[in-house]
């Protein structure tokens, strides 16, 4: 049975929990990468654990600008060898280090992605169970996807868990451009626009290079770069049509919605409430944790509560 989470004591706060995770050594698992090709002509990588036999596979889509060097993925892919369970991080286009080879680029609402990726993965499987894990943006496709498929879902996924999303993309992306958050905004921002700034010298007359790089916030870079690849009218059109809030009442595949009351990203003010939910949904509203930090223990900290909670839904649906 995993304890309900305990924060740090030492680490008092939502911005102080969202921050310390990125301090905490934490070696990279042995990964292996593999490369597959998209149906659009693109790629994505894949970074695997080891493959055991009649295992259950667990499928990780990180948050915006993660990677499988991202603390968590690292956190819950040592987890899964400890448990002698198959683990797989999907890179989003262009985050695994290597731009990728389309104008477009990945964005909250990209369920599309999952809907041709997720069955070739099944495959993958073999016949376990494939569990899926989304964090923060990744949690937000993972949701509307679930949403949109419905039942049908369940035919790919045996259950799910979503991780700090920001299931209200419009609350989120303009609580990201006041106060400390500008902090992280500009964090994200370091490496999206270096990223985009490459494509539009490679795709020239396609994007807007100097607005993009005077952009110095998330509405900003979605107004000008995110919205108007991926067909979307502006930053609020992008926004209001990718957010999986009105879409959680339609999900029908065991879903655990990890939320954290201090997540300063996601105000706690924005999340689904019961009634939004369909039966298939468990909510676990902690009221601390940050954005996907979930810290606990001894000066220092360790990051074992968050995947020991998301192993345990699967094992246990609860």
């Amino acid at each position: 049975m995993v304890q309900p989470y305990r924060p740090a004591p030492w680490l008092p706060g939502g911005h102080a929990q969202t921050i310390w995770p990125r301090f905490i050594p934490l070696a990279r698992p042995a990964l292996s990468r593999e490369r597959i090709d998209t149906p659009d002509g693109d790629f994505l990588d894949l970074d695997w654990l080891p493959l055991r036999v009649r295992q259950p596979l667990v499928v990780l889509f990180h948050g915006l600008e993660g990677s499988s060097g991202s603390h968590y993925a690292k956190a819950l892919m040592h987890a899964l060898a400890a448990r002698g369970w198959n683990g797989v991080v999907v890179h989003a286009r262009g985050c695994s280090g290597e731009s990728n080879r389309l104008l477009r680029a990945y964005h909250s609402g990209d369920s599309a992605e999952l809907e041709w990726l997720l069955p070739r993965l099944h495959a993958r499987a073999d016949g376990a169970p494939l569990y899926a894990v989304g964090v923060s943006l990744g949690g937000n496709v993972l949701c509307k996807w679930l949403g949109e498929q419905g039942q049908a879902a369940s035919r790919w996924l045996a259950a799910a868990a979503s991780v700090c999303a920001p299931v209200d993309l419009g609350v989120s992306g303009r609580a990201l451009d006041r106060g400390f958050n500008r902090v992280y905004a500009q964090y994200f921002l370091r490496t999206m626009k270096p990223r985009t700034l490459d494509k539009a010298r490679r795709f020239p007359g396609q994007v807007d290079a100097a607005t993009i790089a005077h952009c110095s916030s998330i509405r900003g870079f979605d107004d000008a770069f995110t919205s108007r690849v991926h067909g979307f009218r502006d930053a609020d059109d992008y926004w209001t049509r990718c957010a999986s809030k009105p879409l959680l009442k339609s999900v029908r595949t065991p879903l655990l919605l990890l939320q954290a009351l201090n997540d300063p990203m996601v105000p706690a003010w924005s999340l689904a409430t019961p009634d939004q939910l369909s039966s298939d949904v468990k909510p676990d509203y902690t009221a601390q944790g940050g954005h996907v930090g979930y810290v606990s223990g001894a000066p220092g900290g360790h990051l074992d509560w968050l995947p020991q909670r998301l192993l345990h839904f699967f094992e246990h649906g609860r």
